[in-house]
């Protein structure tokens, strides 16, 4: 999957290059990363042996600001799915217009079997090896999938002891470390934002319109939340345990409330159990995939009833996917635009990191709002006038801005 992921990047950043008129050795620079690094990760485990683990750092782009971008661990991260991801960093703060580059990590190993003892060690064994190369006007790390808060409080932590404290190096961390309030909706929040605009340009309210999401994590739960708080109506939601359907509408806050309890959505009985397959083509007028990222493939896409799909995860759908959508009507606002409240609100932690003075949720709400209305804005103008699909508007927005600053610096 994780070459798939580089391949589609590659693929969406040439399509991109064509339509800006890039000059070959243009679109090489843009697209090569500036800096890849990777270390290995010595650990005593809970058990007394050593565990051996690889971590990864790609900077990508730093010609509008510094590196930003999360850090994950997971069983599958490898240097291609990182290249990849740090690739669309550089995107996707570009289309949001705030001051970063782009940059991703990651740790290949299994978090669901670390006990939290172990993954405080991981993470502080990763901040030793990587310390010289991070700090808040170089590059800002962030959570990613399987990580959370916590982890950016031990990265922090760590940090602080070969550099003094500087809590701008990692956004994401815990309100009481200097973390944003409004950062842990963020990601969801900005879906939400930008199907308004969409609904807006369409002439239609949101009030009453069906709503599949696909993971009821940190972004699929804080989504479906969010959409039901606006008057949508959530009728399906899924996790690892699977899809769980009502036509006439589930019960969100009861759902967060299960899982919450009992960690995964498993035995929620409020629902008819469907498989996560089925779930993505259930009748809807908007679909969040909120998961893992290459679920929305031909097949899949074929049989998608929704008429509006908001990503929430990262590369969800297949370039060949995107195809058949297009030509079926179906609009889609895609990754690097429907998701980037995260890197917004982390963008504003930062500066409140900063200027060490801290805003309250609906400052930073208000705001998130008035970022999303203007990347919204700008994907769609490109896309309207270039007769292109919103990702590809989206691409064009942020390669464009990159590439002009890239141009302007003489570089």
């Amino acid at each position: 999957m994780s070459s798939d992921a580089l391949e589609n990047a590659n693929r969406y950043f040439e399509q991109a290059a064509k339509v800006l008129d890039l000059g070959r050795d243009v679109a090489v620079q843009l697209r090569t990363p500036f800096r890849e690094v990777r270390v290995e990760l010595n650990v005593r485990m809970d058990d007394g042996s050593i565990g051996t683990f690889v971590g990864y750092r790609v900077q990508h782009d730093n010609a509008r600001g510094p590196f930003k971008g999360g850090l994950r661990y997971h069983h599958e991260v490898d240097a291609q799915e990182v290249t990849a991801l740090a690739q669309l960093m550089t995107w996707k703060t570009a289309v949001a217009g705030v001051p970063f580059g782009g940059g991703k990590g990651g740790i290949h190993v299994d978090a669901s079997k670390l006990s939290v003892g172990e993954k405080e060690r991981i993470t502080r064994a990763f901040v030793d090896k990587i310390n010289d190369i991070v700090g808040d006007h170089t590059d800002i790390p962030a959570p990613d999938m399987y990580t959370g808060p916590q982890e950016m409080g031990w990265f922090l932590d760590q940090y602080t002891k070969y550099h003094g404290y500087k809590p701008g190096v990692v956004t994401g961390k815990p309100i009481e470390l200097g973390g944003s309030h409004g950062r842990a909706a963020a990601t969801g929040r900005g879906c939400l934002y930008v199907t308004e605009e969409l609904m807006a340009r369409l002439g239609e309210p949101l009030v009453g319109k069906t709503v599949v999401v696909q993971g009821f994590g940190n972004v699929g739960g804080w989504a479906a939340r969010l959409f039901a708080e606006q008057g949508a109506l959530v009728v399906a939601i899924s996790d690892i345990s699977g899809g769980y359907y009502d036509p006439k509408g589930i019960d969100v806050a009861a759902a967060l409330a299960w899982v919450a309890k009992h960690r995964t959505l498993a035995g929620f009985h409020a629902a008819k159990k469907v498989d996560n397959d089925e779930l993505l083509t259930l009748p809807c007028d908007i679909l969040v995939p909120a998961a893992l990222g290459g679920v929305i493939t031909e097949e899949v896409a074929r049989g998608i009833r929704a008429r509006v799909i908001v990503e929430g995860a990262n590369g969800p759908t297949t370039p060949g996917a995107d195809e058949i959508l297009f030509a079926k009507g179906v609009h889609v606002i895609p990754d690097i635009l429907a998701n980037a409240g995260g890197v917004t609100v982390s963008y504003f932690e930062w500066v409140q990191n900063l200027q060490h003075y801290y805003w309250d949720e609906a400052r930073v709400n208000e705001e998130l709002r008035r970022v999303m209305r203007a990347a919204f804005d700008a994907t769609w103008e490109q896309s309207r006038s270039r007769s292109l699909p919103m990702r590809m508007g989206a691409y064009v927005v942020g390669i464009g801005r990159v590439y002009t600053a890239t141009r302007m610096r003489g570089l």
